[in-house]
């Protein structure tokens, strides 16, 4: 069974070490500690038999809510566990005075586009090289 709960501290070297196996650019455990106070920021993560296999983040500007990393391990994709953190993050969002959420994906991730989708995002532009 997998939990979504707040990011804490002691997550911070599991989601560094997820974010080398999913981004070609990774996040730092840095990067991470540095959420974890963070007021204008909201970082949940995916926890399954104790062990962190996913993250999602959004970051308050404004109202404006920039969800900034949506993370599953590979091995654990498939399930709805981004549909699940994504869910939770949505309805949470607005507590913290967040009025419209944004995000990016790849043009070629369609797994992750079906579920944008499926909770109600939309396409509004395309920026072509964006990514790597």
């Amino acid at each position: 069974m997998v939990q979504i709960r707040k990011l804490r501290e002691e997550d911070v070297e599991s989601l560094s070490e997820l974010a080398k196996d999913c981004f070609s650019v990774p996040w730092s455990a840095k990067a991470f500690a540095a959420l974890v106070e963070d007021e204008k920021s909201l970082y949940l993560v995916a926890e399954a038999e104790g062990r962190v296999v996913g993250c999602c983040g959004v970051v308050n500007s404004w109202g404006d809510g920039d969800i900034d990393i949506v993370m599953v391990q590979e091995s654990m994709r498939g399930q709805g566990i981004a549909y699940a953190m994504l869910l939770e993050l949505l309805k949470q969002g607005p507590a913290m005075g967040i009025e419209n959420f944004t995000l990016e994906v790849r043009v070629s991730n369609a797994p992750a586009i079906h579920v944008y989708e499926k909770l109600g995002f939309v396409k509004t532009r395309e920026m072509r090289r964006w990514y790597r």
